[in-house]
């Protein structure tokens, strides 16, 4: 089991070698694509941006998933940041109705 209990370890395993056979094999099991897009009926390849393998069980909650194939999928870029909520991905409550949208148009 590998150790990913600090910053520096994680980032150790995700620059080693091993991680980055198993990355290229995870990418091409899922054929290049974006698993969520995917399930969304969208196509979200390498040709359209970039795509991270995404551990379902997080590493430096479950080191001993750290290899395991069968806990990995492709995400894009922006797929991986909404599941671990990064950038402006937070969830936000319900959007304010447009006070014009029954309004008639001339």
């Amino acid at each position: 089991m590998i150790d990913t209990s600090t910053h520096a370890t994680r980032a150790e395993f995700y620059s080693s070698p091993e991680w980055r056979r198993l990355r290229d094999a995870v990418i091409e099991r899922d054929h290049h694509e974006c698993q969520w897009c995917k399930a969304e009926g969208k196509v979200t390849t390498d040709r359209d941006t970039v795509l991270e393998v995404d551990h379902i069980k997080t590493v430096e909650e479950h080191p001993e998933c750290a290899y395991d194939m069968n806990n990995m999928r492709t995400l894009c870029k922006d797929c991986h940041n909404k599941r671990h909520q990064r950038f402006n991905y937070k969830p936000h409550g319900p959007r304010k109705q447009n006070k014009w949208a029954t309004d008639e148009r001339w």
